[in-house]
């Protein structure tokens, strides 16, 4: 069964934990798989769930990604459907940032007023996953909710970074805590299927995936002040809302820090990748970019994006985004390499490469790069060698960072000829 659903993607967090890749562009906004931005993966989400009325909440560095949304999402003049951006602005009814999810949705909910819709779906801009919107809806409805929380079960070792709930029988949520303290974990097992069970994924952990009824959110959010729905809202709803449960058990990933999203790209070069790109579309901007170019490379487990000229000796385990360039007698193993914006014209990249000041845009001859991530429009000289690992300590320099043993080399960054990093 149809309904009428209103989404809200949330995508304005500062996302320091993604630094560097932060620096310039906000969380949602950073590329993934070659491609793709991670605010692609929500939206696309909800127009394969047939929802195409969609607000997305924008705040920091917020520049780039509200670019993308509008030269990439368009509807026929003859549809009802939208991807309006609602950024954080001063009002006679204050002038601060937005201070939490909740207080987020708050402060633009008066935009919903002219949107017909019956339901809400909160979403956040930030993880990877395919879900099919519209059964959690219907169980939404099917179990007379008023607030749907979408859950996963986690491990131990996970569940002090997510709010952990318990349900009933009924899929009634009983009680919530936003990330409890480890001492408190064995009082927050669940019940889940024997086989997560022996995986030690018994705790239901909250995916920031909610569904409300039409009049709740607006009553749940003028009664409580709080500015967060895991910390406050929630939690407070618990006994006074009917609030359910909805168990996801597929693939799904927070992109919270770089480790995870450094494992969440290199994950999608395996045989049967638990993210499937070859299923459900995720749709993005459309570029006009030639095919990409292999000469004398051997290829073993890679993603290779539009407009890309490989002459590397070998790309093992590595995701190349678009408009990459790698010289010759190169070898890239365990790295996103995430491309660049424009290309450079040959007679430039030819004197460049004679000269080397600053190199071309991408990388040189002769170079060894592994367990590393390449941002946007980087030049790395020829005979660099960058080697990431757990040996490796935190290091924050002018053009990359080293963070979880990864290598980040920052966007527009110049690495000069014979650069080593790491061992």
């Amino acid at each position: 069964m149809s309904h009428k659903v209103v989404s809200i993607v949330l995508g304005g967090g500062r996302g320091t934990r993604l630094y560097p890749l932060t620096d310039q562009r906000s969380k949602p906004a950073v590329p993934i798989a070659g491609k793709y931005r991670l605010v692609d993966i929500p939206i696309s989400n909800c127009l394969n769930s047939g929802y195409n009325k969609i607000f997305v909440l924008t705040q920091y560095n917020s520049a780039s990604l509200n670019k993308h949304i509008k030269n990439t999402y368009n509807f026929s003049v003859f549809s009802k459907g939208f991807i309006d951006i609602l950024a954080a602005e001063q009002t006679n009814e204050g002038d601060r940032w937005f201070e939490g999810t909740a207080d987020a949705v708050r402060r633009t909910q008066k935009n919903l007023v002219n949107v017909d819709y019956d339901y809400v779906l909160i979403l956040s801009g930030d993880q990877l996953y395919q879900m099919d919107y519209a059964a959690m809806v219907d169980f939404h409805v099917k179990n007379g909710g008023e607030i749907t929380i979408g859950t996963i079960p986690v491990e131990g070792k996970e569940a002090t970074g997510f709010g952990i709930l318990k349900s009933n029988e009924n899929g009634d949520v009983t009680s919530f805590i936003e990330k409890p303290s480890a001492d408190l974990l064995p009082d927050w097992t669940s019940e889940v299927p024997e086989n997560l069970a022996r995986q030690g994924r018994n705790f239901l952990a909250s995916m920031g995936i909610y569904v409300f009824s039409k009049g709740v959110l607006s009553r749940l959010l003028a009664e409580n002040p709080g500015m967060d729905f895991g910390k406050e809202i929630i939690p407070e709803a618990i006994g006074k809302s009917k609030v359910l449960s909805y168990p996801f058990d597929s693939y799904w990933t927070d992109i919270g820090t770089i480790a995870s999203f450094f494992e969440a790209n290199i994950s999608l070069t395996d045989n049967i990748p638990l993210f499937n790109l070859f299923g459900e579309p995720v749709f993005t901007r459309p570029r006009m970019l030639p095919p990409s170019k292999v000469s004398g490379s051997t290829l073993n487990n890679a993603l290779l994006a539009d407009g890309c000229i490989i002459l590397s000796d070998k790309v093992e385990q590595s995701v190349i985004g678009v408009r990459s360039r790698i010289g010759r007698g190169t070898v890239i193993k365990r790295t996103y390499m995430m491309g660049s914006d424009y290309y450079e014209d040959l007679s430039t990249v030819v004197e460049k490469t004679n000269s080397q000041q600053p190199p071309p845009i991408g990388v040189g001859e002769r170079c060894y790069i592994e367990n590393a991530i390449l941002d946007k429009n980087c030049r790395i000289g020829n005979d660099v060698r960058i080697v990431g690992g757990v040996h490796l300590g935190d290091e924050d320099s002018e053009h990359y960072t080293i963070c979880d043993g990864i290598v980040v080399v920052k966007k527009n960054a110049v690495i000069p000829n014979g650069t080593v990093i790491g061992r």
